[in-house]
């Protein structure tokens, strides 16, 4: 565990100003980037945590080249906040929670989990998906904050995604692969959808989007590690839905353990992290 004393480290409590026309742009398109979610004395004190908690837990240790193309757009460690009493504070911050409901527009939300994403020196693209395939969550009312460690450049890959393509919904069983890619690409090209290219980013600031938002990451060309840390959030009040794929079924014993279809969404795993006063 760093060094960094538990006591030490930035609450994230205050709250962040989020105006009427950044929820209104997320409510139409699907997507946001909002700046200085965290302050760089913030971000700077939470890197090397959340660094050194990646790394440690990390299982993938075969090189680029004999990895998958899900394997090679980058490293991906789940659930930090349960492993590292740091890293939980970070993931557990009210302020990251309250954009959340704000942008959802919700009374409260819930932790779903957190993950590292590293995508390594030379690290392959992310194909086209939509995150919600892999939740089974009765609600529509989902969405991840994507948070850069240190500032990235758009040839780090940063994310891009189809404006206002969450209002198709479920497009499909189609998992992050060639597949995905292909299938969306035609989907994207047969509805002429408009596209939000990935802009450079300074540590600390952040992106947020909807659980069915399609999405997709370049490769990273530069020699440096692009260092992401992600949440996902859900509307407080969500159940449980029974799974429509394998990946749903494996979710639901990863994410929301000892809960059935029918449910109420809120196992130790599912925190309320954000309620409005």
């Amino acid at each position: 565990m760093s060094e960094v004393n538990l006591i030490d480290a930035p609450d994230l409590r205050q709250p962040y100003s989020l105006g009427i026309e950044q929820i209104r742009s997320f409510q139409q398109n699907g997507h946001v980037l909002l700046r200085e979610v965290a302050k760089p004395v913030e971000i700077s004190a939470y890197r090397p945590i959340i660094k050194e908690a990646a790394y440690q837990y990390n299982t993938e240790i075969r090189p680029l080249s004999e990895r998958s193309t899900y394997g090679r757009a980058f490293l991906q460690i789940m659930n930090l906040w349960t492993k590292d009493s740091l890293v939980q504070k970070f993931v557990m911050a009210r302020r990251f929670a309250q954009i959340a409901a704000g942008l959802l527009g919700v009374e409260g939300v819930r932790l779903y989990h957190d993950q590292a994403l590293f995508k390594e020196a030379g690290g392959g693209p992310t194909p086209w998906h939509q995150d919600q395939h892999y939740w089974p969550l009765d609600t529509d009312k989902t969405i991840t904050m994507w948070m850069p460690l240190t500032d990235i450049s758009t040839e780090m890959g940063p994310m891009t995604f189809v404006s206002e393509s969450n209002r198709f919904g479920y497009l499909g069983n189609f998992p992050i692969s060639d597949e995905s890619q292909a299938r969306f690409d035609e989907i994207i090209k047969g509805r002429k959808l408009e596209l939000s290219y990935g802009t450079a980013m300074a540590a600390g600031d952040a992106t947020f989007h909807t659980g069915w938002m399609l999405h997709a990451a370049p490769e990273n060309v530069t020699a440096n590690t692009r260092e992401v840390m992600t949440i996902i959030y859900f509307a407080d009040g969500a159940r449980v839905n029974e799974p429509e794929n394998k990946n749903q079924e494996s979710d639901l014993n990863k994410w929301l353990i000892g809960l059935k279809p029918g449910d109420l969404a809120a196992s130790p795993l599912n925190p309320l992290l954000y309620t409005s006063p």
